[in-house]
This record gives C-alpha cells, structure tokens and sequence, in this order.
C-alpha cells in the first residue's frame, strides 16, 4: 500500500494557498502529500470534533473497519459513528473500500495551524 499524508491547513485565502502547493508540487515533480484547507479556527474545528479524530485514529491504526467494528471499538453508537464517518469521508479523511467497509488511507496526518495576533 502506497504511504500517503495528508496535510490540513488553516487559510482564509484557500486559492493561494492551492496555488502554492501546486507550483511547490509541480516543481518538485513527486508526490508531495495531499491538502485539506479549512478556512477558519471555526469551520476547522466544527468538522474535526474531539470524537471525530478518535475514529481517525482508531481506523489509522486498525486498518478496514466496518462502521459497526469502528462504533464497538470506540464504544459509541453505531448511528452516530456512521454519521461522522460519512462526514470524514466527506472531507476525505476516509475512504470506502470495495467491501464496503471504512479505511484511513493516511499514514500521516499533519495539522498545520497558525495563530498570530491582528495587525
């Protein structure tokens, strides 16, 4: 399986931002890992709740997972944990494999965040 990371930014201007990495990428001419932009503190942590990454983490570490699988392992219901699986796979953090179980295709996750003060 291909290592692949992912790498989750906090920008307002997001084109800028996907410029950049595109020319750094195309520069580089190899895979430079994958971006996920969030546009504020707000939205970043609207998505990304506490109990969202413990399924990241837990299907990071297990491999395929059945939603079912994941909720016994995390020990939460099996209708919430579907409903924020389906928002990971959303942003992308998840994938569906062709059994139709769940996979964190990510063997790094990197969350770039920078708080300065105004101006």
């Amino acid at each position: 399986m291909e290592k692949r990371a992912l790498t989750i930014t906090l920008q307002p201007d997001w084109q800028t931002a996907l410029r950049a990495a595109a020319g750094t990428a195309f520069q580089r001419r190899r895979y430079m890992g994958e971006t996920l932009n969030f546009e504020s503190p707000a939205a970043f942590f609207g998505q990304l709740t506490e109990k969202r990454w413990m399924l990241v983490r837990t299907l990071q570490e297990a491999g395929e997972l059945s939603v079912r699988e994941l909720a016994r392992r995390v020990q939460r219901d099996v209708k919430r944990v579907h409903e924020d699986a389906q928002v990971l796979v959303t942003l992308g953090l998840f994938e569906k494999s062709a059994t139709g179980g769940l996979v964190c295709p990510y063997t790094d996750i990197h969350v770039d965040m920078h708080l300065q003060r105004a101006a």
